[in-house]
């Protein structure tokens, strides 16, 4: 028996010890969106302080935020929850995205997706209108692998809200894993998301 059919193969309390081994980090493991639910349904992950992903196949260790990241979620999520459809659109905040074929379960810090309910399962690649992360100690990782993710995903909009540089950066249109339109917001302007919004962003507001 290999070390993969060891950990994954059999979700027993033995296979959870070995998982809390190896976690968080591991390049071994390389997990697939149903392989991690089962491990998060087993308590697998119960003894890590801070909150994970997964990202292509890799558990991913998130870093702790700070009151500016936290403040800036807090702006964005009620400036989203006013200014999305809500007939057409939700606003979810910190919550699961299945992009199973990328075996990727990110959780970015705010998605639009379409209105529905998501009971039994997570929202998809199809549901989502706009994806916001915010960045204060993690901009590398969102504009460059996360960047990279949503694009091969072909999720519509992203957003990197830096949160050190106050600026938003914007990518539209993806195409071939990549996003063919791209651009930087800054303070003095106003962001408005493709999907239909009836309160641009005042970014001035935002970061100052």
């Amino acid at each position: 028996m290999n070390s993969r059919s060891k950990i994954i193969g059999q979700i027993d309390q033995q296979s959870i010890k070995e998982i809390q081994r190896v976690t968080p980090m591991s390049t071994s493991l390389q997990l697939t969106t149903k392989e991690y639910d089962r491990m998060a349904e087993k308590g697998a992950f119960d003894h890590l302080q801070s909150k994970i992903e997964l990202i292509r196949g890799e558990i991913r260790q998130m870093n702790p935020a700070g009151p500016i990241h936290d403040d800036l979620i807090s702006y964005l999520l009620n400036w989203s929850v006013r200014a999305a459809e809500s007939d057409s659109v939700q606003v979810h905040a910190q919550t699961g995205l299945s992009l199973a074929e990328l075996r990727s379960r990110p959780e970015p810090d705010l998605m639009w997706v379409r209105a529905a309910r998501y009971r039994q399962h997570h929202p998809t690649a199809d549901d989502v209108k706009l994806i916001i992360e915010v960045s204060d100690t993690s901009l590398q990782m969102d504009l460059i692998e996360k960047e990279s993710l949503y694009a091969e995903a072909r999720i519509a909009e992203y957003w990197v809200v830096d949160a050190q540089s106050k600026c938003i950066h914007v990518f539209r249109d993806p195409e071939q894993g990549v996003y063919r339109r791209r651009s930087v917001a800054k303070v003095g302007e106003f962001l408005t998301p493709m999907s239909p919004c009836a309160i641009p962003l005042d970014l001035k507001d935002l970061f100052e």
